[in-house]
């Protein structure tokens, strides 16, 4: 077995079959259909259910990699200059719940994101039910002008997120989704009261390293000016370093820092 496929803590069939007879009784139907998505997702086994049901299952095993994930992403804001903001899970449905409450929270304030519908538990595994968007396409699926026309709006979302004192944690171009020409946000991590503040300059930096490979660092940064001022882009440099060296980002940070540090000057 593949590393990879060992630590993602994939769900057995007879623990599918559990989850999907609670669905079943739950929602009052006398038979479902399951697909799974082929998703690259190491928290969770993501699956469809009727096509109006997007699922998540969360196992222990989900939870221990969100937990060193975690202790990564500290000892990375640590060497940017600031104490960890992060903070772990501790079982399966405590992630599942979390998700679900910061997607309410989201919502709330007007940001797109997929309606909520609960979380509960199967056994020792979490359960993660939203509304299924059936057309979408993330991020970096699109062309540069539709990214261009978009990236306003992504940091105008971000900046009613952060000013009701919230923050993302996990921002990049796969966590945020569009359909019918709307930007959904999803995947938000789960970040300290006290370190929140530092939490949202990451969410810039990490906005930034999603726009940079596809439109170029001048044009990502003049985006982020629509919402963001210039002191709020030199404190999101610090975390630039950190961003890179994340194994889901791809972009010149050499660049985009260059760049930062002219429009700053």
């Amino acid at each position: 077995m593949e590393f990879r496929e060992l630590v993602r803590g994939r769900v057995d069939w007879p623990d599918v079959e559990r989850v999907a007879r609670e669905l079943a009784d739950r929602y009052d139907r006398d038979t479902i259909r399951v697909r799974f998505l082929d998703a690259d997702n190491w928290l969770s086994t993501p699956m469809v259910v009727d096509d109006d049901l997007f699922v998540k299952v969360i196992t222990r095993q989900n939870t221990l990699v969100h937990a060193l994930f975690t202790t990564g992403r500290n000892l990375g804001a640590v060497s940017s200059g600031t104490e960890g903001f992060f903070e772990r899970h501790e079982t399966p449905y405590e992630m599942a719940r979390h998700e679900l409450e910061a997607t309410r929270r989201v919502r709330e304030l007007g940001v797109n994101a997929p309606e909520p519908v609960e979380a509960f538990e199967v056994g020792d595994l979490g359960v993660l039910v939203l509304e299924y968007l059936p057309e979408f396409r993330t991020l970096d699926e699109l062309d540069a002008d539709a990214v261009a026309r978009l990236a306003p709006e992504l940091f105008s979302t971000l900046r009613t997120v952060h000013d009701a004192g919230l923050a993302h944690g996990d921002l990049r171009a796969e966590n945020v989704l569009v359909a019918d020409g709307d930007l959904y946000v999803i995947d938000a991590t789960r970040v300290s009261e006290d370190g929140r503040e530092a939490a949202r300059a990451y969410d810039l930096a990490s906005a930034l390293a999603a726009l940079e490979p596809i439109l170029g660092a001048a044009d990502a940064i003049a985006a982020a000016l629509t919402s963001y001022s210039t002191d709020e882009l030199l404190a999101a440099r610090r975390f630039l370093d950190f961003v890179a060296i994340r194994p889901d980002h791809d972009f010149d940070a050499a660049e985009l820092t260059g760049e930062l540090e002219k429009r700053t000057a």
